[in-house]
């Protein structure tokens, strides 16, 4: 009873509390894309994707309302890093929801511009505001509308303390009059937030660039990606000692979930993972700290590298390939290596009983692109004469304008289609996912690769088939499935069905990789297809951006080179950052990975048609 009536007092006081207007609420999904398209087309980097903010404690007035419900405590403010233009998730603080939308398109076209290097929050938010009007003066009555209906809302100057009035009225000024104000008065706390500005010092903290090392121990247990996206601080701490003495008192009276202490609490290690993820969700910072024991609740990873014995062969020594840092915005010439392999363990074998059906079909649509049959004229030597050139060879002769009899020949030959087409197949650790109760991604994958050689088998094009995968930048390992100088048989179908999860995806080195590969193969033209599940990444600083780049770099370095990339993905989010890698033409998106085995083919069938 008490936590029923506990649960409808929370229920009511915090909807007394409420300062927002959730009937005229817009969420960032809603706009996203929109957002996403102004703020590349007023200047913004290209490579920022668009995604939610997270809250953080403001520090600024509550209302007597707010204090007493214990809300209103956070804030979602918006600020740009080198990943992403991160923005409320959702936008309710006018009662008007037309305002409400337009300050996220006003945050778009702040963000847009480049901040200045020097000076504090006041400063900078009042110049960027300047430089947003000035370049785009059409923004201007949309700001003076989001800056009245603002300022109404913020605290009355005559219920605040003096000196929190002094500050709350510079800011209004500064708002109203952007540039007018060089310094806020001192006050007592923080000032109230300001919804119009970007964060004033944004959680961009990042943890160091080495990545721990795997747990030791079994499987790790399950896992759940937190509801709410956001980016949070983190710092990185020692991991507490186990076994160390005996705590005599509640740790949880006096120490809150925000303070991190070096106590070992491995007896209260469960699977409750909702409770655990709101937890974490509730807090600003994160402290992370390295654990060398498995854990139920925690990511899998599997990560220790085989024994040189029982690894695939090795065919050389590797590769140098160079790396496009873009933060200095030049390569890093032999940065990486990458190690050609190919399964030790892959006897021949015959294609698996429910791919038959589907290949015969497959096989079937693909022989009408062979090119028919037809008369090759103007031969020294054929089946027949070309009776065409023998008259003209005649005439000729006949008044007195002899010319060579070389070319009076015809021949009937076979055409063949001037095209080579390498496919690199992502092998890193998340195809070991589970697609359903029955099957993996990397069976998927191995199921496209079966259909995709018997379909070009049946075509003569010459292709290739490639795997990758990485841990850093030393070794990248590239598997070598099918070469473009061997033919399929049951021993290519054996290194296909041997196929296995590995470790991470640098994808740019893979396609470098690739591109020396398919650069060499005598054919007009030349098709770099990928086939992944999920973005670029890898243990050290090629997560996020770096990656990212990286690979957008090395995809234009293929199309000057007259190759033509396409990439084929299953990750549901490939929308958010493949237009940004491929071009809007050069990518698909399979909603069903269990639709990848029959679309892949037929994709490469409309390619080169």
């Amino acid at each position: 009873m008490e936590e029923k009536v506990g649960e409808i007092w929370h229920s009511l006081v915090t909807r007394w509390a409420r300062t927002g207007y959730p009937e005229a609420a817009v969420r960032l999904d809603e706009v996203a894309r929109t957002t996403g398209i102004l703020f590349r087309a007023l200047g913004g980097d290209v490579g920022l994707q668009v995604e939610a903010a997270s809250a953080h404690e403001h520090g600024g007035h509550r209302g007597w309302r707010q204090r007493i419900a214990g809300s209103e405590r956070k804030v979602e403010l918006a600020w740009r890093d080198e990943r992403a233009l991160r923005l409320p998730s959702v936008i309710d603080c006018f009662s008007d929801k037309g305002l409400n939308r337009d300050l996220y398109l006003w945050l778009a076209a702040l963000a847009a511009g480049d901040p200045p290097d020097e000076g504090d929050w006041l400063t900078r938010s009042q110049w960027m505001t300047r430089q947003a009007l000035a370049r785009f003066p059409g923004l201007t009555p949309r700001y003076r509308r989001l800056v009245e209906a603002h300022i109404a809302q913020r605290p009355p100057l005559d219920r605040l303390p003096p000196a929190q009035a002094r500050r709350e009225r510079a800011l209004r000024q500064a708002l109203d009059e952007p540039g007018s104000v060089d310094r806020l008065p001192p006050a007592r706390g923080q000032p109230q937030p300001v919804p119009l500005w970007l964060h004033p010092a944004p959680p961009t903290a990042r943890l160091d660039t080495g990545a721990a090392d795997p747990p030791e121990g079994g499987r790790a247990g399950p896992t759940r990606t937190p509801d709410k996206p956001g980016r949070k601080a983190a710092e990185r701490t020692d991991a507490p000692e186990a076994d160390r003495g005996l705590i005599t008192i509640r740790m949880e009276n006096i120490l809150t979930w925000g303070e991190f202490v070096r106590v070992d609490r491995s007896s209260e290690d469960n699977d409750n993972l909702d409770q655990a993820a709101d937890v974490a969700e509730d807090m600003d910072k994160l402290s992370v700290a390295r654990e060398r024991r498995a854990s139920a609740g925690r990511l899998k990873f599997d990560l220790d590298l085989p024994a040189e014995a029982n690894d695939d062969l090795i065919l050389s020594e590797g590769i140098r390939l160079p790396e496009w840092d873009h933060r200095r915005q030049r390569l890093s010439p032999e940065h990486c290596r990458v190690l050609p392999l190919l399964a030790a363990d892959a006897p021949p074998c015959d294609l698996p009983d429910h791919l038959r059906r589907t290949a015969r079909r497959l096989r079937s649509q693909f022989q009408a692109l062979v090119p028919a049959r037809m008369w090759i004229r103007g031969q020294p030597d054929g089946r027949e004469i070309d009776l065409d050139a023998y008259l003209r060879f005649a005439t000729e002769r006949h008044t007195g304008h002899p010319t060579g009899s070389d070319t009076l020949y015809r021949d009937l030959r076979t055409g063949a289609r001037d095209l080579a087409c390498l496919l690199m197949a992502d092998l890193s650790l998340s195809t070991d996912t589970w697609v359903d109760d029955h099957v993996r991604v990397i069976d998927v994958i191995r199921d496209s690769l079966f259909l995709f050689a018997e379909s070009l088998a049946a075509t003569g094009d010459r292709f290739g088939i490639y795997g990758f995968s990485s841990r850093r930048r030393d070794p990248v390992r590239i598997h070598r499935i099918k070469g473009f100088d061997e033919a399929y048989t049951r021993g290519i179908r054996g290194r296909i069905q041997a196929i296995k999860p590995g470790y991470y995806t640098r994808m740019g080195a893979a396609i470098r990789y690739a591109t020396e590969l398919l650069k060499e193969q005598p054919a007009e033209r030349r098709l770099l297809l990928l086939l992944s599940d999920g973005k670029p990444n890898d243990l050290d600083i090629y997560e996020g951006r770096y990656g990212i780049e990286d690979t957008r770099h090395a995809i234009r370095q293929a199309r000057q080179l007259g190759l033509e990339p396409f990439c084929v993905t299953i990750d549901e989010h490939g929308n958010d950052y493949l237009p940004h890698l491929f071009g809007n033409g050069g990518y698909l998106v399979i909603r069903r990975p269990s639709q990848l085995p029959g679309k892949l083919p037929l994709l490469y069938a409309r390619l080169t048609a």
